[in-house]
């Protein structure tokens, strides 16, 4: 009788990522190796993998060191996750893991992968990646021209005032160079062109807004009301436990892009006629100020993921 053949053992790959190299587990194999985290390293990685059946491959994002090798595994067609680093510390301790290295990280999130198998994720196009370094770098000099503006107004040596002056004035003409480079850069892409009209055309969303959704939130038009709502951090989640029940609070998300919705809703509730009802409404119910704002921001995520997803811009809507 013909022995039958062993089928191919399905494969969860769990990588730690540093800046020099890749720690990198096959579960159940219990095969793991470190390779350089740099083209060659990464070359020989996919070489490793595609001998094998893999179902996912999970990493944590590093800053930005884990950027190169999700591009090489996704261009090589294998399917590729991020975890949140707080949910796999969190998973690894539920394990009863509780030391910590880059080998133990790595066989960790290989586990997290087979016992939990979060979605892959597509990396972000090289236009979108250099639009995040913009609009980080654009905040942090908001963030230094505030704090030089306070130390002006508080300065008494004429000395000194001269020369916090001098440096917000070239810190103006600095912001000024990076909002004409993303403006610039935004038009020149046909895609991010499109999203900003859509995104821009409703009340309460100016240029700030639109640049948060875009650089934050490269998912939008692709996912659904839900999933946008919580990637915003604006979808509230149940608390209960037996009697209890307590009031249901916002968690999580990106925070860049929920700082940027909560001013865009303070413009909305008095600009957008639909969302001023909305927002008036909830205040007649004797719902507090802050929630109210956080509902507006909330149906400004899903208004523009419904916009984008539909292709279409904002129009009123008659009461």
């Amino acid at each position: 009788m013909q022995e039958k053949a062993e089928a191919t053992p399905t494969i969860h790959v769990g990588i730690d990522v540093s800046k020099a190299h890749l720690d990198v587990h096959l579960h159940p194999l219990g095969e793991r190796l470190r390779v350089t985290n740099d083209a060659h390293g990464h070359r020989h990685l996919v070489a490793l993998l595609t001998q094998h059946a893999v179902a996912l491959v999970l990493m944590e994002p590093t800053s930005r060191y884990h950027r190169a090798v999700h591009r090489r595994l996704h261009e090589a067609g294998l399917p590729v996750a991020l975890a949140n680093p707080l949910r796999a510390r969190l998973f690894a301790q539920a394990s009863g893991t509780l030391a910590k290295t880059d080998a133990i990280d790595a066989a960790m999130l290989a586990r997290m992968a087979e016992r939990l198998g979060p979605d892959p994720v597509a990396p972000p196009t090289p236009a979108q990646e250099e639009l995040q370094e913009l609009a980080s770098a654009r905040q942090a000099a908001i963030a230094e021209r505030t704090a030089l503006g306070n130390r002006l107004a508080a300065a008494t040596s004429a000395f000194l005032r001269r020369e916090l002056a001098t440096r917000l004035r070239a810190l103006e003409r600095h912001i000024a160079r990076l909002d004409s480079t993303i403006d610039t850069m935004i038009r020149a892409d046909h895609e991010l062109d499109r999203k900003a009209r859509i995104l821009r055309s409703i009340p309460g969303v100016g240029p700030v807004t639109s640049l948060a959704f875009l650089a934050q939130l490269g998912e939008l038009g692709r996912i659904t009301a839900k999933q946008a709502a919580a990637l915003a951090g604006l979808a509230p989640f149940a608390r209960d436990s037996g009697t209890s029940q307590p009031k249901r609070r916002i968690h999580g998300g990106r925070a860049q892009l929920r700082c940027a919705l909560y001013m865009a809703a303070l413009s909305a509730s008095r600009r957008n006629a639909d969302l001023k009802r909305f927002y008036q409404g909830l205040i007649e119910r004797g719902k507090p100020a802050k929630l109210a704002l956080a509902a507006v921001a909330r149906k400004i995520v899903v208004l523009a993921n419904t916009l984008i997803t539909e292709n279409r811009h904002w129009t009123q809507v008659t009461p």
